[in-house]
């Protein structure tokens, strides 16, 4: 299951964000799996990919519903401030 925040939900409906980033310290999904979006519904995982937060492009922030890489960061720093602290690694999880 992928939890997101209700202001997230209107644009995963639309199709306007297609792909979150997560923070774990092992991948928890896989490309091809089927995942569930409370307020949403079915997903399907298309890519699960490791990244590095600070090669981010704006490009790679508007799937995700960013207009900037920056804006996408601040995101993630408010939400996962501590497991970034820990050292935890970037995941881009892309669905449909």
């Amino acid at each position: 299951m992928l939890l997101f925040k209700r202001k997230f939900l209107s644009a995963i409906r639309s199709g306007e964000k297609t792909q979150t980033i997560r923070l774990w310290k092992n991948r928890m999904m896989r490309s091809g799996q089927r995942s569930y979006i409370p307020g949403v519904g079915g997903v399907r995982i298309s890519l699960v990919e490791a990244v590095d937060l600070d090669e981010l492009t704006d490009a790679d922030a508007q799937p995700d519903g960013f207009a900037t890489a920056d804006a996408l960061r601040a995101e993630l720093q408010d939400i996962y401030g501590e497991k970034l602290a820990a050292g935890y690694q970037a995941f881009r999880i892309a669905f449909e």
